[in-house]
């Protein structure tokens, strides 16, 4: 790889290690915060969902941004909204504030998911599946140093959960002039002057294909946030101690760093993509039913860290094999993540729900478990290669397209 790529591949991990810690880092202090500013349970699970619905409804507003002032400039202004918020944690004086937190960076974290799938489409047309490892490696690892070190932060700061919630923000003081002296400033075309690009950035909601991985994606998301809202206590449902209900959600979490790694890795050298979908599915739906068996919880949280865990990248990927340049790879990325989001962030509630009509958790995983076979069916729909690209497009093309990476 040469120079100018390792500084690119290095920018990209930065960026992304900002996109989960901001949300990850509430989970294991939020009994010492509702305490604190006296929050209710509901009002307290809108510090995690928040940042999610802003992750469905402002992803397509990132693609005209991205379009009208550059992918590079508005992933720069993503992080520092993630990282500004991530500071404002610090003088945190109530609860409204602290949502408003979670509300500017997750409308940073929105902004940025999209616009590095095209980010990657424009700068490693070749090596998609690394890149996404990549990206994928750098969030899960955000999350699991952030869910893990928040408390010990915690403590080292005089028992200040504000002081750890903001110190996460060193992570966007990091990335920032890496991503300002390593990434190139383009100028993008100016859309008034450029008739091709009128309806550039329009998300292509009349496409069957995306509207095939979009469905996939809302099922991946819906599986795993379910999963990581509910693991710990169905564990503990299971007679098993909270501290190691726990444990079993920090095995759920690490698992997820190799996988999301390997399978890319995997799928560039064994380029069958519906195979490694429905491996990584049959995986988590194996994890479901040992939960639901009251298997064992170690094996079912391996098999489900990698089922989801390979899963992520996979969703990751599929919009940007499905396009021909960055700009389509940012709309289609944009429209999986918006929908795909919005459902995700009613799993957790969904799980809830059940549980408390039916009295058992069990229900709820034997719920999960159905949408996981119904996602390996939606799978063989998707299939293993894309359709020609005369069926695709949704977007006209011309010389001037922002997929040129000279």
């Amino acid at each position: 790889m040469k120079p100018r790529s390792t500084l690119l591949v290095i920018a990209l991990f930065l960026a992304s290690l900002n996109l989960r810690p901001v949300i990850s880092s509430i989970s294991p202090l939020l009994e010492t915060i509702r305490s604190d500013l006296g929050m209710s349970a509901s009002s307290a699970s809108l510090l995690t969902s928040i940042p999610v619905l802003c992750m469905g409804i402002f992803s397509p507003i990132a693609v005209k941004l991205g379009i009208r002032h550059g992918i590079e400039r508005m992933i720069a202004l993503a992080l520092v909204l993630v990282g500004g918020a991530t500071v404002l944690r610090w003088f945190t004086p109530s609860y409204t504030f602290l949502l408003l937190t979670s509300l500017i960076a997750g409308i940073g974290i929105a902004t940025a998911g999209p616009l590095l799938s095209g980010f990657i489409k424009r700068y490693f047309p070749s090596q998609v599946a690394a890149m996404i490892g990549v990206y994928s490696v750098a969030m899960v690892a955000g999350a699991a140093l952030s869910a893990g070190l928040s408390v010990p932060f915690q403590n080292a700061l005089n028992g200040s959960w504000r002081s750890a919630l903001g110190l996460w923000a060193i992570l966007a003081v990091i990335a920032l002039p890496a991503w300002w002296l390593f990434v190139p400033r383009r100028v993008e075309p100016n859309l008034d002057q450029s008739s091709s690009l009128k309806n550039a950035g329009q998300l292509p909601w009349r496409n069957h294909r995306a509207w095939l991985l979009t469905v996939f994606f809302g099922m991946m998301a819906f599986l795993f946030y379910s999963i990581t809202a509910w693991l710990a206590p169905a564990v503990s449902n299971m007679g098993y101690s909270k501290i190691y209900a726990g444990n079993m959600l920090t095995l759920f979490t690490l698992v997820q760093i190799p996988a999301t790694f390997l399978i890319p890795m995997l799928v560039n050298r064994y380029p069958n993509r519906l195979l490694w979908m429905v491996a990584c599915s049959l995986l988590e739906l194996a994890g479901l039913l040992l939960v639901i068996l009251s298997g064992s919880p170690w094996i079912s949280a391996i098999l489900l860290g990698i089922g989801c865990g390979g899963l992520f990248p996979l969703g990751l990927m599929l919009p940007i094999d499905e396009t021909s340049n960055a700009q389509d790879a940012s709309s289609w990325s944009a429209m999986t993540q918006s929908v795909g989001y919005a459902i995700g962030a009613l799993g957790p509630f969904l799980v809830g729900w059940i549980q408390d009509m039916t009295n058992s958790i069990v229900f709820a995983f034997v719920g999960l478990a159905v949408i996981c076979t119904a996602m390996i069916f939606l799978q063989l729909f998707i299939g293993s290669k894309k359709e020609p690209d005369r069926e695709l497009p949704a977007f006209p093309k011309s010389s001037n397209s922002l997929g040129n990476t000279n």
